[in-house]
């Protein structure tokens, strides 16, 4: 009888993760995100302006020593909003790894990429939902490793309910160029566009429901209607992405209706870079008006970006 009280127990507490409910997905760039003591080894060999660091490399700029680290006050009020939020599965960016995501999200399992360098790409999931960690994405990051991987998750494997999600942070600084302007930036942007396109279509060829969820660094509100020109060149990255071949690659963006946002950071309203991607497949899981930005507390420091929500509705995938 205890033994069957226990596994009761189990099962009673395992019950948001049997997909039955609404899942809570977010995205969410932590700014740089390190334990305080990660962030003074560090400083004392910090790294002078215009050096693009290796991924095999442990290092911050200069600048972001000025700017200062995250201390354990800040920690633990971002431990409190997170927990506030109420989060499932949630995509990060720009943090260091375990160390430091344990103490922002203690009721959470890891999956990160593998770089030695202190801005990782992963996904914080929440205890007891079923989960498998592939590997990272590492094409990605391109051949020298220069900037980051795609986090490759699924959750429910193994099931109808199976979700096929990739956590980005893609190149910084062509927010609004084309993407064949002749800048080191657009062009390493440019470069992994296939790259994604690849990964979107292989998923949808095994008619997988899948997603991309993160920070694009893209304003697909200011792109090209035209993903490519004259010569073949990549100049935008949402047509190029969403070309509808093979069937199933479809894609909608939950954000995109959105104007400005502001969520009481030191930033004023702006248009979002931060997106949930979803194929066609996923879309049907994608509760309605769910898209949600969250609003910071009071308080002496917040992230630069907003942290952005969707929920899904994994028992809509059955059958399908």
């Amino acid at each position: 009888m205890i033994r069957m009280a226990v596994c009761a127990l189990a099962i009673a507490l395992a019950a948001p993760a049997l997909a039955s409910d609404r899942l809570r997905v977010g995205t969410w760039n932590l700014e740089w995100m390190m334990t305080p003591e990660t962030f003074d080894a560090l400083a004392r060999h910090c790294s002078g302006a215009g050096r693009r660091m290796a991924g095999s490399e442990r290092s911050i700029p200069c600048d972001r020593v000025a700017a200062g680290g995250w201390s354990e006050g800040d920690l633990t009020r971002l431990r409190e909003f997170a927990a506030d939020a109420g989060l499932d599965v949630i995509a990060l960016q720009e943090i260091d790894g375990l160390d430091v995501a344990r103490r922002i999200f203690p009721q959470h399992e890891f999956c990160f990429t593998r770089r030695h360098h202190v801005q990782n790409v992963g996904f914080a999931v929440r205890r007891g939902i079923p989960h498998r960690c592939n590997r990272d994405y590492r094409a990605l990051g391109l051949p020298g490793d220069e900037v980051r991987r795609g986090a490759d998750l699924t959750l429910y494997p193994g099931t109808e309910r199976a979700i096929r999600l990739l956590a980005v942070h893609l190149k910084s600084a062509c927010h609004t160029d084309l993407l064949s302007a002749p800048r080191d930036d657009c062009r390493l942007l440019q470069q992994q566009v296939p790259i994604l396109e690849d990964w979107i279509d292989r998923q949808a060829r095994a008619d997988d429901a899948f997603g991309m969820i993160g920070d694009f660094n893209r304003r697909l509100d200011r792109e090209s209607k035209v993903a490519r020109d004259a010569q073949g060149r990549i100049v935008a990255m949402w047509p190029e992405l969403n070309d509808g071949d093979p069937p199933g690659a479809e894609l909608i963006n939950p954000g995109v209706a959105h104007a400005a946002i502001a969520c009481g950071n030191r930033y004023g309203p702006r248009q979002p870079i931060d997106f949930f991607v979803l194929g066609r497949k996923l879309a049907q899981a994608l509760a309605p008006d769910s898209y949600h930005v969250w609003q910071y507390p009071a308080g002496p420091r917040w992230p630069d970006h907003c942290l952005l929500t969707i929920e899904l509705e994994p028992e809509h995938l059955d059958g399908l």
